[in-house]
């Protein structure tokens, strides 16, 4: 009889089969929703204190500081430290922060310096833990099943993105905002019990000390990896061109007649992304059996910049032909499919980062990993909100998505070798019927 083959498309589920993973992974799932009460917590409660967008924006800057600064020094400690132990003081750490912010929103303190100080405090433990914990994963998995974990913990990561600031919604008027600080902190619980059952993750390397010429070592050793460099270089130009969520409170009210406090086209145009970004993830099963990884991910972002190609002409044609609701459907759809692209060219990334470089080098890499697409879209909402002042918001994002395609074309022509890159071993056994 033949041997038949069948392509997965459910996500592959492989990495679970691992103990250490599958804890660290379903801890996650509580934590991440937790996180993301806290997500919605903080700017609702600078604007309380404040009544200011103009300090809700610069949450913004507090974040991304410490995210640079951290995120790269995070990952040189992950390369000189115990990993595990650098895990635990960071899960720890958040969770200090977390009960922090508990304490000065139940005291009723109005202090918003001390709230801005706080979630930078926050950020900087997120910053060194995200490194870490990835760098960690290449040491738990076989290198073919890279891939299928990366796509396992962004589906919980956009889950969470979606389910989250929903909760937080319904909560915040039943059990106020200290309330939502609090959980997030005993959510944090699940995952310090997690990477405190971890084995050990001694350092690899030579290097023993997690100074700048460590952070430098890791730009230099990037430099010299043209793939890796390559793999930075297209998401930057997919965010940085391609990320529109700066105009969504703009599009929602003055296109799709939202109120001005916001209502249903402004959540559904946050929580598309993410809602397609889950789909890729739940479909992702074919994802670990792609060889060529290169050029797929030269392929999605692509069609990335496409669709929101097509969410700029949406927004540009709302009124017209069709209802408004027809159009904010589409709208949707457009970026659930950016969504569903963005995570796969994610998981591949992912995957091509760890799997390409030494271990005695994931640390700093993941953490540049980390600023570059933390920081992508933070620049994006810049280019985006004076590109709409100037040529409107429709503009902006189809002309955004036009910058995407050929920038990522331009991209290919300067790294062939990103594009003929291939996996040395495909993923292909295990799904063999």
């Amino acid at each position: 009889m033949a041997t038949l083959r069948r392509v997965k498309l459910l996500a592959d589920t492989e990495p679970l089969r691992h103990p250490d993973y599958r804890r660290l992974w379903t801890t996650n799932i509580v934590t991440v929703i937790g996180a993301q009460l806290s997500v919605v917590a903080v700017p609702q409660q600078i604007f309380q204190i404040t009544g200011s967008s103009g300090y809700v924006g610069l949450a913004g800057l507090f974040g991304l500081v410490p995210l640079v600064v951290f995120g790269l020094w995070g990952g040189a400690l992950a390369d000189v430290m115990d990993r595990r132990t650098l895990l635990v003081i960071t899960t720890a750490g958040t969770g200090v922060t977390a009960l922090a912010f508990w304490a000065q929103a139940a005291l009723g303190m109005t202090n918003v310096w001390l709230v801005l100080g706080l979630f930078a405090a926050q950020q900087a433990f997120f910053a060194v833990n995200q490194p870490t914990r990835s760098a960690a994963i290449a040491r738990l998995l076989p290198p073919e099943q890279i891939a299928a974990a990366s796509s396992l913990s962004m589906t919980v990561q956009n889950v969470g993105m979606i389910a989250g600031p929903v909760l937080a919604g319904l909560l915040i008027p039943v059990l106020g905002l200290p309330t939502l600080y609090l959980i997030d902190a005993i959510a944090l619980l699940a995952t310090l019990w997690a990477v405190w059952k971890l084995p050990s993750f001694p350092p690899t390397g030579d290097q023993r000390r997690a100074g700048l010429r460590a952070v430098f070592d890791g730009f230099r050793y990037l430099t010299g990896q043209r793939i890796l460099l390559a793999s930075f270089v297209v998401d930057i130009i997919a965010m940085v061109f391609g990320m529109p969520r700066a105009l969504f409170p703009q599009i929602a009210h003055e296109t799709f007649h939202d109120p001005a406090e916001g209502g249903v086209a402004l959540g559904l145009l946050f929580a598309a992304i993410s809602a397609g970004a889950v789909l890729g993830g739940v479909f992702s099963g074919w994802v670990p059996r792609i060889r060529r990884q290169g050029l797929a991910v030269i392929w999605c972002i692509v069609i990335w910049g496409v669709a929101m190609i097509g969410f700029g002409l949406a927004v540009g044609m709302a009124g017209h032909l069709f209802g408004l609701g027809v159009w904010l459907g589409i709208a949707v759809a457009f970026l659930a499919l950016g969504g569903a692209v963005d995570m796969i060219s994610a998981a591949l990334r992912t995957a091509m980062l760890l799997n390409v470089s030494t271990d005695e080098m994931r640390g700093r890499l993941q953490g540049v990993f980390i600023v570059v697409v933390a920081g992508g879209p933070r620049i994006g909402d810049v280019a985006h909100g004076f590109a709409a002042a100037s040529l409107g918001t429709a503009v902006a994002a189809a002309g955004g998505g036009v910058l995407v395609v050929i920038g990522v074309v331009v991209a290919a022509l300067a790294f062939p070798a990103f594009v003929r890159y291939r996996v040395a071993r495909a993923h292909t056994d295990s799904m063999v019927n």
